[in-house]
Formats: structure tokens, C-alpha cells, sequence
């Protein structure tokens, strides 16, 4: 029998892609600890303790806050097969790919989706968003993404919250690429559901999915007429796995990614905040000044732009999937291709976590004035 080992070429990586990012080096420490079994009280007291960090991160006391296992489209299938019944109405503002998914998985979990639409690379208007929703005072939910990640454009979502709590209609805010990379304020805004990834602006590798509901979100569960369409993604069940006493089984989670996250939570936390907020806004500007004059045009309009991911327009002549190619193979680079109607004619450039720093933008601004003169 022949056995093959795979290339050592992780250490060659710089991950500026929209994600994954490269973990905080005590994160990826943490994955070296000893698997536990998924009812061990250790594993669960790091649960709780994961819980109380999200929640410092998220700026919430909810407490029902903790780690979905699955990427950050998990957690979006989470809150949308949690808290919408078939038939019943959801509003989705749309600007990009990720609100298209929130159509996609609200449509095909058996809802009336209306769509509030704005062109790719421009912001949705929050008076759109409550317009639609007086339109259709019956919806159960108003979806939408705080940090377009197809786009690199910012949606403002603080508005919004506080004229839903005065009606039925619940707020759910993606915050996948947002969380930990720009200001977010769960229970200063209002918004009754949340959910984002681990490893974006959180540090961790791919493989949880924080989520936290407010107390209008878990009445509204709990008041539901039909069984919720997913048993892996029943945040209720999920609830009572991780955070209740007695836990209750339900399926095997993995203390692997949970230590990881948790440490990567501890290194965010340790440096604060709105100072992570600020470093990622510092860091994003670098790179957004410098692009301009290498022939890149940005794709999101000044005061609307994410600082932890920019979509740029490729100069004149500079191929995608070449350039790309040669980034990744000369360099060790990785970025991402644009999508929808941005596909390769745009990068989409992450600075997020570990990665927003000084060294990741000299690096890459580096190899690209390489890439235009070779």
C-alpha cells in the first residue's frame, strides 16, 4: 500500500481573500488541544464561556448566544428555518449575493419573500427597508446584510431596528463579514436576530457560526404553530444542548473549533472592541488610498465602504484568472474573484482579523506593481 502526504504549503499562504482569514496564532494554537467528547463538562464550560465573549463581541446580554456548527451560511439557515413558518412573509433587502442567498434559503424554506433591491455596489436605503415592511405589516421577519461581502458596501442597519420594535416584524442582521470588523450594536439597535462566521474578522478557521436572538426572536420561536423545518439548525434544541442544566444531547460538536474560536475571541477582546474596529478601519484605508493609483477603481462609494473587505475594478489589461493565478503561485497570495456581475473584472480583497495589518497591505500592493510590470 502507498501513502501520500500532502504538500507543506500552508505556511506559504496569506489569505486576503473575503474569507477565511488566517486565525490569530492563538487560535490556531488552541487546535492542538485534546478532542473532547461532546457532553464533557469541560467542553460545555468552554461553550458558556464562548457564549459570554459573543456576547461581548456582539454588544448583547441575549442569552440565547452561542456557536452554530457550519459556516456562516449555517447560522443563516438557523435563524431563517428558526424563526419563519411556511407561508408567512419575509422582507429581504437585496445589494448583492447574500442578500440573494437570504432570498434563495427564505424561498426554499417555504416563505412569500419580498425583495427591497439596490444596484450591486451601492447601499440599500433603510427608508426602502421600512417602506416595504409598512407595505407588508404582516411580515414575520426583515432580513438583511450589513456587510456585503460580494460588494464591499456597507448597509446601515441601526435605523431600522427601532421602528420594527413598534411593529411585529423581527430584524435579522447578517453580520458574517461584519462582526468584529466594523461597529455593531445588537441590543443598542434593536435587532432581534444575528448571526455571523468564525472565520472572518473573528480570527478563528471556518467551522462555527455565532448566532444570538433577543427576547422578541425567542418568544417568537417558542410561540411557533409548526415544528421547525430543521433539526440540525433548531436553535431551541440548540439552546438546550449548550447552555441549559442539564445539557441534552444533540448532536457531536467539536471542541476542537470550539477552543479555537474561543481563543481567537480572547485575542479580540484582549485588544478591545472599538480598538479592533479601529485597526480594521485604519488597515482598510491604507489599501483603499493605494489601489486608486495602481489603476484598481473601487467598487463601493466613499462613506459606504467596508475597511475589511474591498471590491476593486481591475485596471485596464491586468487579467483576472492570470493575475490571480500568478498572486497565488509567485506570491503565496490569495484573493477573490467578484461575483454576479462583477466576475472577473474585480477582486475582492479581505483585511480581516490577523490580516489587517500593516505588513498584508505593503505585501500585497508589493506583488501587484509586480504583476503590472512583469
Amino acid at each position: 500500500m502507498v501513502t501520500r502526504s500532502l504538500p507543506d504549503m500552508h505556511g506559504d499562504r496569506l489569505l486576503l481573500g473575503p474569507g477565511p482569514s488566517a486565525p490569530y496564532p492563538e487560535a490556531v494554537e488552541a487546535l492542538t488541544r485534546p478532542v473532547l467528547g461532546h457532553l464533557d463538562p469541560e467542553y460545555l464550560g468552554v461553550v458558556g464561556e464562548i457564549a459570554d465573549r459573543l456576547r461581548a463581541v456582539f454588544r448583547t446580554g441575549n442569552a440565547l448566544t452561542l456557536p452554530v456548527s457550519g459556516t456562516g451560511s449555517a447560522g443563516m439557515e438557523a435563524c431563517l428555518a428558526s424563526l419563519v413558518e411556511p407561508g408567512e412573509t419575509v422582507v429581504v433587502g437585496v445589494n448583492g449575493y447574500f442578500g440573494e442567498r437570504l432570498c434563495e434559503v427564505a424561498h426554499r424554506g417555504g416563505a412569500r419573500v419580498v425583495r427591497v433591491e439596490a444596484p450591486w455596489g451601492t447601499a440599500l436605503d433603510p427608508a426602502d427597508l421600512l417602506d416595504a415592511q409598512r407595505a407588508n405589516p404582516q411580515a414575520a421577519l426583515l432580513a438583511v446584510v450589513a456587510a456585503e461581502t460580494s460588494t464591499g458596501v456597507r448597509n446601515d442597519v441601526a435605523p431600522v431596528g427601532p421602528e420594527l420594535a413598534r411593529t411585529d416584524t423581527l430584524l435579522l442582521v447578517d453580520a458574517v463579514t461584519a462582526l468584529g470588523g466594523t461597529p455593531l450594536e445588537i441590543d443598542a439597535w434593536q435587532i432581534d436576530a444575528c448571526y455571523s462566521a468564525s472565520q472572518k474578522c473573528l480570527g478563528a478557521p471556518p467551522g462555527l457560526a455565532p448566532v444570538t436572538l433577543g427576547p422578541r426572536a425567542v418568544e417568537r420561536m417558542r410561540a411557533r404553530t409548526t415544528p421547525i423545518r430543521s433539526f440540525y439548525l433548531d436553535l431551541g434544541l440548540l439552546h438546550e444542548y449548550f447552555l441549559s442544566s442539564p445539557p441534552k444531547y444533540h448532536h457531536t460538536a467539536s471542541s476542537t473549533l470550539a477552543y479555537s474560536l474561543h481563543a481567537g475571541l480572547g485575542r479580540l477582546l484582549e485588544e478591545g472592541v472599538e480598538q479592533v474596529w479601529a485597526r480594521h478601519a485604519r488597515i482598510g484605508a491604507l489599501l483603499q488610498e493605494a489601489l486608486p493609483e495602481l489603476g484598481f477603481s473601487l467598487v463601493a462609494a466613499e462613506g459606504v465602504r467596508l475597511p475589511q473587505l474591498t471590491a476593486a475594478v481591475l485596471p485596464d489589461g491586468l487579467d483576472d484568472g492570470v493575475a490571480r493565478k500568478r498572486l497565488l503561485a509567485e506570491f503565496g497570495i490569495e484573493v477573490g474573484g467578484g461575483l454576479g456581475e462583477f466576475a472577473g473584472r474585480a477582486w475582492r480583497i479581505g483585511l480581516m482579523g490577523h490580516a489587517a495589518t500593516e505588513r498584508s497591505v505593503v505585501t500585497l500592493l508589493g506583488a501587484v506593481r509586480e504583476l503590472l510590470t512583469s
